[in-house]
């Protein structure tokens, strides 16, 4: 589990990393996390620490599955409950995609797209089955809801219960609180700018106006003040 964390957050430093490099003109760029990991495989000794990157992410990917399953953290049988595992279980899913990318860069065979276009074929996927305009609104509104979540988050600082603040001074309280919430609130904002797109795809039936990751920071990069916001996006 702690393995599959660790190679979680690696892959997200790595699009961060970029995004910011990116933002201070340094030659980076706004990409996924498909694209991170091709930048991991192109590095000295890239296939090794991609391989340990894809080990850790199955078992993250297991470990999903075992809060989806199991209940480890008791959150029961009720509608909250189920749909939060219901969440644990796709998130294994989407996890296991991205481990078979890892892995496929690994052996040579290629590791899928790193732009936004996996997302617009989906999208386009969705458009073309009956009534496929209301199902990708339906899924715009509910990853905007999924950042209206982070939102609350970072202002209930909930995630404290999480930590062993006992074992911590007030200062380190202080700044655990503020660096979860000012993350929370960046992953929001993420969040919003995909369901906003996805809502867009949905209104003018056009699967190439759906955004990923790096689209949606890349959208950050093209407003005014982009390298701004999205150097603060990065370390969110």
């Amino acid at each position: 589990m702690r393995f599959g964390y660790a190679a979680k957050g690696f892959v997200y430093a790595v699009v961060g990393i970029l995004a910011a490099q990116a933002a201070i003109g340094g030659g980076g760029k706004t990409t996924n996390t498909k694209g991170a990991l091709k930048t991991i495989v192109t590095q000295p000794f890239g296939k090794v620490l991609l391989a340990l990157v894809a080990i850790g992410l199955v078992g993250y990917v297991l470990w999903r599955f075992v809060q989806a399953i199991q209940d480890p953290e008791n959150k029961g049988t009720d509608a909250k409950g189920l749909i939060t595992r219901l969440g644990y279980g796709f998130s294994g899913i989407a996890y296991a995609d991205l481990a078979l990318s890892a892995a496929r860069l690994v052996f040579g065979s290629g590791g899928g797209s790193s732009g936004g276009s996996s997302t617009q074929t989906w999208t386009a996927r969705l458009l073309a089955q009956p009534f496929g305009q209301w199902l990708v609104g339906t899924v715009g509104a509910i990853v905007i809801a999924i950042a209206g979540y982070q939102f609350y988050r970072a202002y209930s600082a909930k995630f404290r219960k999480k930590l062993k603040t006992h074992q911590m001074s007030r200062t380190e309280q202080t700044w655990a609180t503020r660096v979860g919430r000012f993350g929370l609130a960046t992953r929001g904002i993420t969040f919003l700018i995909i369901g906003w797109f996805l809502i867009q795809a949905a209104l003018q039936a056009q699967a190439q106006k759906a955004r990923g990751l790096g689209g949606a920071l890349e959208t950050l990069a093209q407003q005014p003040y982009g390298p701004w916001l999205l150097g603060i996006v990065r370390w969110g």
